[in-house]
């Protein structure tokens, strides 16, 4: 296909392939003439992989170019192909040097020692771990990392869902790109997930009728009667009607990601 139908087929306008191209993020198409070329189905599939990691992973164009250079190197293991996407989606980490973040730092160590985990301690997804917990700590909300071990265990079955579907693929290049989607748009999903159940449990816990109705009071309640404790409870409720609000705590969505830059010369 010529570059103008690459661009219908993919929703990708012709000066961000021919930026994309030039960045080395696509593989250039097979000339045909002087100022031609041809692209296949492959270049499609790579556009919709580039797009997806920058408009709902959330990746840098550079992050994205690391990630693609280690898919495409035959000779990078898996579980390295892996760990590339996963640097890609983990926070830069901002913190200083200091004495709370090597508390932080060890903590993160020993729950790696704790839960028999085979992860550096030193990796970004671990710096970025305690990073989090020092900002916890200095925001005054340090009883946050008691919960620590309940995410962890939250954590293990998805990594194992992640890559139970990662193994379905034998194709390396289907494996590859796999392993990348899971770690980098499974992150995002998650993310949504976690939020969807916020609001969820928001809602039962603060906006539902029981929740509304508000204790009873049962001073002068008619105890003198002989009436049993607690004879007044649920008087009035009947159906559990759920309210159209949404609850406290939902989150507005992932940020757009601009920018591509949209450069170059019309291709004939």
């Amino acid at each position: 296909m010529r570059i103008g139908e690459l661009s219908r087929r993919s929703g990708v306008p012709v000066p961000t392939i021919k930026y994309y191209l030039r960045e080395g993020l696509l593989s250039a198409g097979e000339l045909t003439s002087p100022n031609q070329a041809h692209y296949s189905t492959g270049h499609e599939r790579r556009l919709r992989l580039i797009r997806a990691l920058l408009d709902v992973g959330g990746l840098s164009l550079a992050a994205i170019g690391e990630v693609l250079e280690a898919m495409d190197d035959p000779e990078q293991p898996v579980h390295k192909v892996l760990g590339v996407a996963a640097d890609g989606v983990t926070p830069a980490g901002e913190e200083g040097a200091g004495p709370e973040l090597e508390d932080a730092r060890e903590e993160v160590a020993e729950l790696l020692r704790r839960r028999d985990w085979q992860a550096d301690e030193r990796s970004p997804a671990a710096e970025s771990l305690a990073g989090v917990l020092s900002a916890l700590r200095r925001a005054g909300h340090g009883g946050y990392i008691d919960l620590l071990d309940v995410y962890a265990d939250a954590a293990e079955p998805v990594a194992r869902a992640d890559l139970d579907y990662v193994q379905r693929r034998v194709a390396r290049e289907d494996l590859v790109e796999s392993v990348v989607v899971g770690t980098v748009l499974g992150e995002a999903m998650f993310g949504a997930l976690r939020r969807l159940a916020h609001i969820d449990v928001s809602f039962r816990r603060f906006e539902s009728p029981q929740y509304l109705a508000g204790p009873v009071d049962r001073e002068g309640s008619g105890a003198e009667g002989g009436g049993a404790d607690g004879d007044e409870r649920g008087g009035g409720g009947g159906g559990e009607e759920r309210k159209g609000g949404a609850g406290a705590g939902a989150d507005a969505g992932a940020d757009a990601h601009a920018g591509d830059p949209e450069a170059g010369t019309p291709e004939a």
